[in-house]
């Protein structure tokens, strides 16, 4: 709950340096987590990463200063943190569709994205189907990738990893090896200070395998384990965002030390009613 409290403080804090330098450290410092858990609870909650907020809202203050001032679009560009009129021209372009030098012609429209202000309302209108599941230490077999969460950079490479595991069969290739048709896709070795981890697909290991895939163990954990039920991503997306925007905040729990997980049973993930599941580790406060 605090977590989401204090995520006011981080926007304020933004607010206060558009046109300096804005430390991720200070960020997750006053949202009272490490920088991987702040980026990630921000994109949850807000749809966007970090790095497009504080763009959005610097595009915005700066045409506002082009619209109703007399400032030099060079000046103007040094402000917001670019280094070059021409990056600053691009950037300004795909913001609001015209360039900089536009603006200041009557009628020209321009792009504003407001500044964003948290509110927690737990309605409880819509429940959540979970359950508290205590899961001994296992084995996953598959094919891993390092990922970096800086600017966001794992929203792309995640889908991409599926994608190729996907269309070359890979999927299929793991579950025969395996001795299982669920699939996982997992979030571990986390190394909050380089802002990467791993992300693993496979499935867990049944029985034996042919030597051609990584094997990971899974450490004994308490898991809070959520229901999915629609296609894929939007639903489980939904999921996720619930997870931290609402049901952390009105539980007794944390996130806790271990890898969280998505289990996909076999089916069709575009179908209206496919059952999937989000695994996260929890502990007590």
């Amino acid at each position: 709950m605090e977590m989401l409290y204090r995520m006011n403080d981080c926007i304020q804090y933004i607010e206060d340096n558009l046109e300096d330098e804005i430390e991720m450290e200070e960020l997750a410092r006053l949202s009272l987590s490490s920088k991987f858990h702040f980026q990630r609870l921000f994109s949850l909650v807000t749809g966007c990463t970090v790095a497009d907020y504080i763009r959005r809202r610097r595009l915005t203050l700066a045409a506002q200063e082009l619209n109703n001032t007399n400032a030099k679009v060079i000046d103007v560009a040094l402000r917001y943190g670019y280094e070059t009129p021409e990056s600053f021209s691009k950037a300004f372009r795909k913001a609001h569709g015209v360039s900089p030098s536009q603006v200041r012609k009557s009628g020209t429209p321009l792009k504003a994205f407001p500044r964003i202000s948290f509110q927690i309302q737990l309605k409880g209108e819509v429940e959540m189907n979970y359950r508290i599941v205590e899961k001994e230490a296992f084995y996953v077999l598959g094919k891993g990738k390092r990922v970096s969460t800086s600017n966001g950079q794992n929203l792309n490479d995640i889908p991409a990893f599926w994608d190729e595991v996907n269309t070359t069969d890979l999927d299929r290739d793991i579950c025969r090896a395996a001795g299982n048709d669920v699939m996982l896709g997992i979030c571990m070795e986390f190394d909050h200070p380089n802002e990467a981890f791993t992300y693993f697909i496979g499935a867990e290991k049944k029985s034996g395998d042919d030597g051609t895939f990584e094997v990971k163990e899974i450490p004994a954990s308490t898991w809070a384990v959520f229901e999915s039920v629609g296609p894929m991503p939007e639903a489980i997306q939904g999921v996720w965002k619930r997870i931290f925007s609402e049901w952390f905040p009105s539980t007794g729990y944390e996130h806790g030390d271990a890898p969280e997980f998505e289990l996909y049973p076999p089916g069709n993930p575009n179908d209206e009613d496919y059952l999937c599941e989000v695994w996260v580790p929890i502990m007590k406060k």
